[in-house]
């Protein structure tokens, strides 16, 4: 009797679960040290600072209504699945090889036939889901499902990045670095001066020990989140996903790329009021 190592892969969701607490946590510790201790107080002193607290905090509140959001929005939406029994068309076929360019004349590929064979995706059989699956669509070992377009799994919302939700998973990752990177400017004169308050007990303990695990908390995941924005950002300019980035590398010119604005509207959409409606997923 053969073990099956990937069943154990669905455990993970536990972890998950528990990385959402640890998320709340982080956004309350955060709240506390940045509304509380730093800027709420300077509200009823008048003045410049005043002013200032409170622009600080209407840019606080509205990013965290943002990132809130976008959160919610990875760990709810179906990344994308595909349809029991489900078997590719020709026009479905013809839409996900898009990318080839056919002659105006023939109406067939110009291209050599092996560069047409590299760039024409291939429709894959999944033997967990006993079922057909798209081009660039992977079963996911946790979910114990296919996704369209996988990204990967994040165990941070509990759910796998895909066709669906990547336009939110990358908002959340562009609005909680708004967010850590605000309040580690805004908590950066207050852990500058927590060794000497430390010694001269000018503050309370507790405010003292809050702020400086907030500081640390968000400089951490700012610069943390940076580099994943700079990834993210450079997948999304060549509508490549996280696991393809070897493939990419060993293709002479990747099928995949419509150039970088398609690319991204391939992601967010054409229309600004109606990017949420997108999902792309060739």
């Amino acid at each position: 009797m053969s073990l099956n190592l990937f069943r154990f892969c669905s455990g993970l969701r536990i972890l998950g679960y528990f990385m959402i607490f640890i998320v709340g946590a982080i956004i309350a510790v955060s709240y506390y040290a940045v509304v509380v201790i730093t800027c709420g107080p300077q509200l009823i002193r008048g003045g410049i600072r005043s002013v200032l607290s409170f622009s600080i905090l209407i840019v606080f509140h509205f990013l965290l209504a943002l990132l809130t959001w976008s959160y919610f929005m990875v760990v709810f939406r179906d990344p994308g699945s595909v349809p029991e029994n489900w078997r590719p068309e020709l026009d479905e076929y013809l839409e996900v090889g898009s990318s080839i360019p056919l002659s105006p004349e023939t109406g067939s590929s110009p291209l050599p036939p092996s560069d047409e064979m590299e760039r024409r995706p291939s429709v894959g059989y999944c033997s967990r889901c006993q079922n057909s699956k798209p081009p660039r669509c992977h079963h996911c070992s946790v979910c114990q499902r296919c996704v369209l377009k996988m990204d990967h799994h994040c165990v941070w919302v509990v759910n796998c990045v895909g066709a669906c939700n990547y336009k939110f998973f990358l908002l959340f990752l562009f609005y909680t670095f708004m967010e850590t990177t605000l309040d580690t400017l805004v908590l950066m004169p207050h852990f500058i001066k927590f060794f000497g308050d430390g010694r001269h007990h000018s503050s309370s303990a507790t405010n003292l020990v809050v702020t400086f695990v907030a500081f640390v908390l968000n400089l951490a995941f700012a610069l943390s989140l940076l580099c994943f924005l700079v990834m993210h950002a450079s997948l999304l300019s060549s509508n490549t996903t996280t696991i393809e980035v070897n493939e990419k590398k060993r293709a002479v010119r990747w099928k995949y790329d419509l150039g970088w604005r398609k690319n991204f509207e391939q992601v967010f959409g054409t229309k600004k009021m109606a990017r949420h409606e997108s999902h792309g997923f060739s």
